[in-house]
């Protein structure tokens, strides 16, 4: 499985290929699933270009997406967007339109209530678990792993050289992730040494322009769709290995 994350935090700074609004969400979201991608991770917008947990917001991009994809369709719950728990819950208690899963990251204050709300609603919820923090061990310690759709093992060293190092050690920290799936992925510089890791592991990944604005040579990647074509270009050269 390729997930394609379509904007994450860039901005218009990054360049005309990061997608934005509903519109262009959706328009990159359908050239990236043609590419071959088979779920959609977004972040909403305002019309100023500021991640939004706000149901307006969150629900328009949800109903212009889906009228041009039919894969499953998951939106980011980041604390960025709304620093207190409380207000971040009372956000997203509010959606009336909802996504196919949410992605939640455990080392963030409140994760677990907000994670709880999705799961009692029967939304699927991507558990983020960031190297460099306290998520794995939180994780571990929760009532709600055995329930989360896939743990999202994010690999936030974007140094090349050390990437791949810094993944094996996060995927050594998750354990067994209570059996759930895990999607592994890196970002920035680190990205495709741990896309290639993920394929040699056999485990699921994402691409994108939230990850990264090049491709495996360097170039600048001029859209969401061929950076998934790389990745499964990639997949398919490195072959799934039996993880040990």
């Amino acid at each position: 499985m390729v997930q394609v994350c379509l904007n994450g935090r860039r901005s218009g700074a990054d360049g005309a290929a990061v997608p934005l609004s509903p519109g262009e969400l959706a328009r990159s979201a359908a050239e990236a699933v043609a590419a071959g991608a088979t779920e959609i991770h977004v972040h909403p917008r305002t019309p100023c270009g500021r991640d939004s947990l706000s149901p307006r917001v969150v629900e328009e991009t949800i109903d212009v997406l889906r009228r041009r994809v039919r894969v499953p369709l998951g939106v980011t719950t980041g604390a960025w967007a709304a620093p207190d728990p409380a207000v971040r819950l009372a956000r997203v208690s509010r959606w009336s339109v909802l996504p196919d899963f949410v992605s939640v990251n455990w080392h963030e204050p409140g994760a677990e209530d907000v994670a709880g709300h999705f799961l009692t609603m029967g939304v699927g919820v991507e558990a983020g678990i960031w190297s460099g923090t306290d998520g794995a061990a939180r994780f571990a310690a929760s009532p709600l792993g055995p329930a989360v759709l896939r743990v999202l093992a994010e690999v936030t060293d974007p140094d090349p050289a050390t990437a791949e190092d810094s993944a094996r050690a996060l995927l050594v920290g998750i354990g067994d992730a209570f059996g759930r799936p895990v999607l592994l992925h890196g970002e920035e510089g680190g990205t495709w040494p741990v896309l290639r890791l993920a394929g040699r592991l056999g485990l699921a990944t994402r691409i994108g322009l939230e990850d990264t604005l090049f491709l495996p040579d360097g170039e600048r990647a001029p859209s969401n769709a061929e950076l998934v074509a790389a990745a499964l270009a990639l997949r398919d050269d490195a072959g799934p290995a039996r993880r040990r």
